[in-house]
């Protein structure tokens, strides 16, 4: 806990989301006169939506590879200097009794606002002021100190943390804003991107299958063109895939799996690529296994037309699409499928390919890849190559984790990071 004594050290933070509220509390905890700047009307908007509402807020599962960034070992530095087990003790003695879910941790209360709240709690009572509807403008460094402008007049400080966020869910105040704050202090910015989102896809079949959900595995691929005369199957290269509940919408897909996979779709297409998923609709069987089991279903049933035959196999509205794809009329008589209908059925149950056309806008992103480049900071202390003085911490980085509150984690493991080194002390927790 801190120390109760100031040490006459002024910290800033922009941006009043989760890695800014940490880096407060952790710099005012160790003596420093802290001031939070918010440019919307409230702290800590964005916390309130994560987890539906009950607030996913960390993972016990932790993996190097669960986190995203240019600098592939960047994002595993930084939490290992506030891993799990900090984040746990943090919330515990501000009173969050955490609720496992299979490693997924919430707060008993499965509500949000009582995460926010405990955070709201601790910045009052540490003294820190937290200024709302105020949003910076022009920074300047001088004589050492920072002085920032802003709407409600200017501050200056001795430390400045910013923490203000991505451009993904602007109307939780993630507007992008302080990526031109990180450029004014000589940052370079890797294309935001939105991540953590649905895909959009070209075929018009989706209307037909909106609202189905499925276990299935999904694998992404992009190739990049090359005009006439390519083969379909060529050229193609793996970008990712996951496995979970997908989600057909009436525009393309949605749901866990496309959500882990979205941020690569994201950067093919801005890079120009064709981007296609090809989805497992029986992951849980091999092809052979698959085969078996329709040929077993096809003498079973032979009477059974093929509408009536896929009934009880998948959700009857992807049984149709499925159907039409693989060349097969709903009422053709099961006894009279081709061979060469069955070989087709198959493909589409276990390789059912569509294009990816776009990633749904930031709007309907949770977070985004890109952001300030990683390679212009330390990530022992979060400060900025560029800048002495300046830390960086949360969503404005190029980092992001896969859902599960590895998001959250990032924020909190960044966010203490920098605020201890902004208050002056190194970044790594005392155990």
């Amino acid at each position: 806990m801190d120390n109760g004594i100031k040490t006459g050290r002024r910290v800033a933070v922009i941006g009043g989301g989760a890695s800014g509220m940490m880096a407060a509390i952790q710099a005012a905890r160790l003596g420093a006169s802290v001031t939070v700047l918010e440019h919307t009307d409230r702290v800590g908007k964005k916390i309130l939506s994560t987890g539906n509402g009950r607030c996913n807020f960390t993972n016990r599962n932790q993996r190097p590879e669960y986190y995203r960034c240019s600098q592939a070992d960047f994002p595993w530095r930084v939490i290992e200097r506030f891993p799990v087990g900090e984040t746990l003790r943090f919330f515990g003695e501000l009173g969050i009794l955490p609720k496992d879910r299979n490693g997924y941790l919430y707060p008993n209360s499965d509500q949000a606002s009582s995460v926010l709240d405990v955070l709201r709690m601790e910045l009052d009572r540490l003294g820190v002021v937290v200024r709302t509807g105020c949003a910076a403008g022009k920074i300047r460094k001088q004589n050492g100190r920072f002085r920032i402008e802003t709407n409600q007049g200017t501050l200056e400080a001795d430390a400045l943390v910013l923490a203000a966020g991505s451009r993904a869910a602007p109307s939780t105040g993630s507007d992008g804003s302080g990526y031109e704050l990180a450029r004014m202090l000589g940052h370079r910015i890797r294309t935001p991107l939105p991540a953590l989102v649905q895909l959009r896809c070209s075929e018009k079949d989706y209307k037909q299958m909106a609202g189905v959900r499925t276990e299935a595995e999904v694998t992404l691929f992009g190739r990049t063109p090359s005009g006439r005369g390519r083969s379909e199957t060529a050229g193609w290269v793996r970008l990712a895939g996951d496995r979970g509940e997908l989600q057909l919408t009436e525009y393309g897909i949605s749901g866990i799996p496309v959500f882990q996979v979205s941020r690569y779709a994201s950067a093919a297409l801005h890079e120009g690529q064709e981007v296609k998923a090809v989805m497992d609709f029986l992951p849980g069987q091999s092809r052979e296994e698959t085969a078996a089991m329709l040929e077993q279903r096809r003498q079973m049933m032979p009477d059974r037309t093929c509408e009536q035959w896929m009934i009880g196999l998948l959700n009857k509205k992807l049984c149709a699409v499925l159907l039409k794809r693989a060349g097969l009329p709903l009422g053709m008589p099961v006894r009279g499928v081709p061979e060469r209908g069955w070989s087709a059925l198959l493909e589409q149950l276990r390789a059912f390919e569509t294009r990816v056309t776009a990633a749904n806008p930031f709007e309907q992103a949770q977070v985004c890849c890109g952001g300030v480049d990683t390679a212009e900071i330390d990530p022992e202390t979060m400060e900025s190559r560029r800048t002495p003085g300046l830390y960086l911490a949360g969503e404005i980085l190029d980092v992001d984790g896969i859902c599960g509150g590895y998001n959250l984690q990032w924020a909190w493991s960044s966010g203490a990071v920098a605020g201890r080194a902004a208050a002056g002390r190194n970044g790594r927790t005392d155990t």
